[in-house]
Order: C-alpha cells, then structure tokens, then sequence
C-alpha cells in the first residue's frame, strides 16, 4: 500500500470579526473594553476583544488531510505570511510536534493547532491522543462575565445559575465593590461560587487585602486570579498566607510581548506564591505547564480570549487530557459571542462540557454558511 503523502500543499485563512450578544460582555452603561495588548496606535485596555478580527485556518496537505486552526484575536499578516512560505512543502509527519519549527509568536497556537489535527486525522485518533490521551470525557467549566452594575448582577448569575452552571467568573477593577455583587449573588442565585480576575488591577496588596477580608465575610468566591501585577510574587506571596481564598497566577504564553513564559509557573512555585494556576497556550505548551502543576499538587484551569469553536474544541482536548485541570475552564465563548462557527456546537451540560467526538483530531467541523456570514477577508497562500 502506498504511504499518504502528508506534504503541505496550501493554506486557506477566512478572516472573522464575530461580535458578541448584545449586553452579554458587561452592563450596557459600563464601557471597559477587555482587549489587554495594544492595537495598532490604540493602548492597552483601549479596545473590546470582540471588535477585533480572528483568522480560521485548512491546512491542506497532498493527500487531502485537511488541518484546521484558529488564532487569537488580532494578528499579523506579514508574520503569517513568512511562516506558511516556511512550511509549504514540508510534511507534518517530519516535525517534532512538541517543538516545531516556528517563531515563538502569538500566530504560533493557530498553525501548531492545523498541524496537530491533520496529523491526528492521519493516524485516524482524537487530538487528545497525541497528548497521552484523555483522563476524564467532559471538563468542568465556567459562566463568564465582565463588570456588572449592582442592580443586574444577581439576576444575570441566577440566569447561569438556572441553566445548571455552578461557577461564574468576573473581570473587575478597583473601582468595582465585588464584596456587595457577591451579596446579591449570594441572595439572587444560592451556591454559585465566583471566580475574580481582576487582571492585577488591585495594583497592591494593601488594597486587596481589605477587598479580601470584605469577600472572605460574604464566604462565595472560589478562587482570586492575578489580583497583582505579575512581577509582586513576595505580595503574591503574602495574600496566600493572609487568606482562605486561593490565589491564582495566570500564565498565558500567547501573551509572549509581555514575556509570560512557563517558568513563570516554576518561579510561582519556588516562592510558594500559588495556589493553583489559569494556564493558556498551545497544545505542547499547556501540557508542559499541566505537568509543573499535576508534579507540585496544584489544580489548574484552561484560560481563553473568549475564542471560537476550533480554539475551545482544542481547549477541551487539551483539558480532558491533563491530570491538574480540575478547576472550571473559561470555555465560554458561544456564551458570549453570536456564533462558534461550527456545523454541531460544543456539548455544554453545565457545569460540563464534553470531548468533541466527530471524527479524529479536533472532532469538529465548519460552518460554511454561518463562515462565510462573518468573513472580512480571505487569503490563499499556496
């Protein structure tokens, strides 16, 4: 029998802005865009994530295997554009797929996602395999909110509440009074626990530490992510010995421009900073980041951009094959936004969703109707 010929031939990239539902991101009388990199000549926090455009990826190789990927919000097309010029004519079956031969970029997780389902549908597996394969069939997961007003915000978590979700998380800053929204929530949608990232905007501990006393009387947050800028691991430090809320370090590695890297996670530890991890990245850089997790005893979730269905199919891969991924995963994105582009959604039972099942690699296929709704561009590079 002849061997498949697993060269890369070409690749098709559909450039999406999908918007999210209306007043699902905040209340409509709070404007904080979320988007935490710059853009273009616009400063950091200066844009809304959903404004901002997405690349989905075919990745087609000789023999028809068709890869897809996804990649974060807002990329670069000069840097894409060198890369597909690198591996046109390379085969998939040719590289180390814990380390392939890219430039460490944001647009890295997009092309590494393409490679990783054509090369799991050319062994006919599921995507976890490649990972060791899953340890559980569905992963826990999260309701998701940015900054609500007083009088919306136990109703709107008695909404997830109702649905069957048991967690919901929240962005908030200082000039939020998350102890009176965990109140209402507390008395509008009983034993819904909350999740706070304030993305270190508690600038130092002699504010959190009374934000957390405040929280710790109330007695319904779950975990506290990043209350710190990220450099304060001794204040890190200090808020663990000064809690019962565990304090949580996020490692994005998308986020290489403010050099968030996996030591980070090492350096968390050695200064007994942590209580657990949201981690972000890639398939080989999240399972390298679960493994200093699941080796330290420490619980982690899987973080997100608020993505589409190929990036959340690959999250709950990814999850379902990590031995630390307890914690709920922000896998929210057809929550909040108007479509995931996939022919069959996720299967959500909150709190849960379940492992894509159609077919190997991701198990998910396009929606080339609801695709072609909310493409802005498209580019064919062969």
């Amino acid at each position: 029998m002849p061997i498949a010929d697993k060269t890369i031939v070409s690749f098709r990239f559909d450039e999406v802005v999908v918007p999210a539902h209306p007043g699902v991101i905040n209340s409509d009388t709070l404007a904080k865009p979320l988007h935490m990199l710059p853009v273009g000549g616009k400063a950091s926090w200066s844009v809304q994530f959903d404004e901002l455009p997405k690349l989905i990826l075919r990745m087609t190789l000789a023999d028809g295997t068709v890869g897809l990927g996804e990649f974060y919000r807002d990329h670069e097309w000069p840097r894409i554009e060198a890369i597909c010029a690198n591996l046109l004519g390379s085969k998939i079956t040719d590289f180390p797929l814990q380390q392939l031969p890219l430039p460490l970029c944001r647009e890295y997780d997009g092309f590494e996602c393409a490679i990783w389902d054509a090369f799991a549908k050319s062994l006919g597996v599921p995507m976890h395999n490649l990972l060791g394969g899953a340890v559980r069939d569905h992963v826990a997961v999260s309701a998701w909110s940015s900054h609500r007003t007083m009088d919306e915000v136990g109703p709107w978590v008695r909404r997830y509440r109702e649905q069957g979700y048991d967690v919901i998380k929240f962005k908030c800053d200082l000039e939020d009074d998350v102890a009176g929204w965990c109140a209402q929530i507390k008395e509008h949608a009983p034993g819904m626990k909350v999740i706070f990232d304030p993305n270190q905007r508690w600038e130092n501990s002699g504010n959190a530490r009374r934000i957390i006393r405040e929280l710790e009387t109330v007695g319904n947050v779950l975990l506290l992510e990043d209350p710190l800028p990220r450099w304060m691991m001794l204040d890190f430090a200090e808020l663990r010995r000064f809690s019962s809320i565990p304090i949580v370090l996020h490692v994005s590695l998308p986020y290489v421009y403010q050099g968030q890297r996996p030591y980070e996670a090492i350096n968390a530890l050695a200064h007994n900073a942590v209580d657990g991890f949201n981690f972000n990245g890639g398939l080989a850089g999240f399972q390298a980041l679960d493994h200093i997790a699941a080796t330290a005893g420490l619980y982690c979730w899987h973080g997100s951009e608020v993505d589409l269905g190929i990036l959340e199919a690959m999250y709950v891969h990814q999850s379902a094959a990590a031995r630390s991924c307890v914690w709920p995963g922000d896998i929210f994105g057809r929550m909040i936004r108007s479509h995931d582009l996939l022919e069959t959604p996720l299967a959500f039972e909150p709190p849960h969703v379940r492992v894509p099942a159609e077919g190997p690699g991701l198990g998910v296929k396009l929606d080339e109707t609801a695709l072609a709704r909310f493409r802005v561009g498209e580019r064919v590079i062969s």
